[in-house]
């Protein structure tokens, strides 16, 4: 048997993943709006952050990436940060939070302390270089394998990427399948 605890509320805890949630929630309101980032002139309905977050689950999954690995995501608040947390918890992909102040030495113990395979973050910010201190940390990181930013070429092929469904079956979240065949 499960542990299943609460505060006092009379309000119980959903038992579905962060996966399954947003799928009920495509499905009940795919129109609504879902992600709304100003700074970015970014909007997605419920449907397109569906689409969104499926894209970039394919394309993670097809460059190799499998339950259990470690992608790190060192960004401030922006879409593509939504998108990558969804989609790693839609794979089974362990989301390692890096603090966006970190610097050099940080960054490395970070990375290294959680055996992340990727990392993915914004190319810069307040005057911080993240891709010159990813690059100054590589050498020393030898499980580290890829490194995507926002805003460039690479991270666009992974964001645009055609969603495979048979892939997602395949290796996405389970539970999410077998909710939704109920």
């Amino acid at each position: 048997m499960l542990s299943y605890a609460h505060g006092a509320d009379d309000t119980a805890l959903l038992g579905e993943t962060i996966g399954h949630n947003r799928e009920r929630t495509v499905a009940r309101v795919p129109d609504s709006p879902a992600l709304i980032s100003c700074h970015q002139d970014v909007r997605y309905s419920y449907g397109e952050f569906g689409d969104a977050v499926d894209r970039l689950a394919s394309a993670m999954l097809a460059a190799g990436l499998a339950k259990g690995d470690r992608v790190g995501i060192w960004s401030p608040n922006r879409a593509e940060w939504a998108l990558t947390q969804y989609a790693t918890a839609k794979i089974g992909v362990i989301l390692v939070n890096i603090n966006p102040a970190y610097r050099v030495a940080e960054l490395e113990y970070a990375l290294g302390q959680s055996g992340c395979r990727w990392i993915v973050a914004a190319p810069a910010l307040k005057g911080a270089d993240f891709v010159e201190m990813v690059d100054a940390v590589r050498p020393k990181l030898p499980e580290l394998e890829r490194a995507v930013f926002f805003d460039t070429d690479e991270w666009e092929s992974l964001a645009q990427a055609a969603p495979n469904r048979e892939l997602l079956d395949r290796r996405g979240d389970r539970r999410l399948r077998l909710d939704a065949h109920r």
